[in-house]
């Protein structure tokens, strides 16, 4: 008689969620941006903004769209021209960065960060500025650094509001 050890079967795949995969924002995100972007402005954490806005600016954004078509994160990047007078060369703001609560720890923002200086380096911008209210942790760790109002595009900080106390952060590229 032979006996034969019984074989187990393979565990089952789990059934994983997809990560969200990273685009260019169209005109028709603007109610989505505008939505994901809400209880952000209502923390203080961000500024509010009218759909309006978000749709004559889309092409500023990369989001972060998940497998069902919810946006699940963004960024904003919009260019800077070099100043007239030479003392600085092109460069880029971030802007309006939040990943939904739900994604917030995995990793979505730092995905968000790399493809928006991915985008900076194809348009080839001497660095990046962004303003924090928070302790701006992730910007830090790519290579951000605080910097001074005068240093950054002057359109730019001049729309900065003061009452709001946000820390100017700047990196090279």
């Amino acid at each position: 008689m032979i006996t034969a050890t019984p074989r187990t079967a393979p565990p089952l795949p789990r059934t994983a969620t997809a990560p969200p995969t990273i685009r260019p924002a169209t005109p028709r995100d603007a109610a989505a941006l505008a939505a994901l972007s809400a209880p952000f402005a209502r923390s203080g954490a961000l500024r509010e903004r009218p759909v309006a806005l978000y749709a004559a600016h889309a092409s500023d954004f990369l989001v972060a769209e998940g497998p069902d078509g919810t946006l699940e994160g963004c960024l904003g990047l919009r260019a800077h021209p070099a100043a007239p007078d030479g003392g600085r060369g092109p460069a880029g703001v971030l802007y309006n960065f939040c990943v939904a609560r739900h994604r917030q720890g995995s990793g979505l923002g730092a995905r968000l960060l790399r493809a928006a200086l991915a985008r900076a380096r194809e348009r080839s911008l001497d660095g990046l500025f962004t303003a924090t209210t928070g302790g701006g942790d992730l910007f830090l760790r790519y290579g951000f650094g605080p910097a001074s109002e005068s240093a950054a595009p002057p359109a730019w900080a001049g729309s900065l509001d003061p009452r709001r106390n946000a820390r100017i952060l700047a990196r090279a590229l």
